[in-house]
């Protein structure tokens, strides 16, 4: 079984990893995309926010752009505000984010489809970095006053029509070295990078927003996050 395995392989990794690894396969049993706990349209902005029901987690939309999350022992969660469809824009955020004792990220965090992807611009994490999972970033970009390690990972995930179907989910990482909250983001820069290293983009961009992500447990923090339009 597929969570089995992922156990098995996450074995020769920290705790940290293995049970972010299991996370992950919590979120994508059936169907790929998480079911939202709430999303939709929100004072010009399109939001999205999801956790698997443990633990204590407040998310709450603010006016323009702005949100706020208050989090304490959550099993995984991750929401913020943005846009739907997805595009290579730049994205202007500025804000607070307290997570830096726990496993936390603040990073820009997309869907595709056809074929299907979610991906991290990972701008600041807590005590486990993301790219310590590989063993050496696919290549590096400087964009944006940063240094920023490309990642890939591929998984079989359930999916499709009905019980025994299975498609692959492709996830794109892109970690920055210098940790900030808050500046500009150029998305296509990352993307391009993506295509570069060898990854099919999906046709359809789903959605992308500015989130903040917690996960593991033994986990506490804040956020206010906001994003500039369009």
């Amino acid at each position: 079984m597929l969570a089995f395995t992922s156990v098995l392989v996450a074995l020769v990794y920290s705790t940290t990893i293995l049970a972010n690894l299991i996370n992950v396969e919590k979120r994508y049993i059936t169907h790929g995309l998480p079911t939202p706990t709430r999303n939709g349209t929100h004072d010009g902005f399109y939001y999205y926010f999801w956790t698997d029901g443990q633990g204590s987690v407040n998310y709450t939309n603010k006016a323009g752009g702005q949100y706020t999350v208050t989090w304490s022992n959550t099993g995984n969660f991750f929401g913020g505000k943005g846009w739907s469809p997805g595009s290579g824009r730049n994205v202007t955020y500025s804000g607070s984010w307290d997570g830096a004792q726990g496993n936390s990220y603040v990073s820009l965090y997309g869907w595709m489809q056809n074929p299907l992807i979610e991906y991290y611009i990972v701008e600041s994490f807590g005590t486990y970095d993301p790219g310590s999972a590989f063993s050496a970033p696919k290549e590096t970009i400087t964009v944006d006053g940063g240094t920023y390690n490309i990642y890939i990972t591929r998984r079989t995930i359930a999916g499709g029509e009905g019980p025994g179907h299975w498609t692959v989910l492709t996830q794109l990482w892109s970690v920055r070295q210098q940790k900030r909250v808050g500046g500009t983001i150029n998305a296509q820069a990352h993307l391009d990078a993506w295509a570069r290293a060898g990854v099919k983009l999906g046709n359809t961009h789903t959605f992308q927003i500015l989130a903040t992500e917690a996960y593991f447990y033994k986990n506490i923090g804040t956020a206010s996050i906001t994003v500039q339009g369009p």
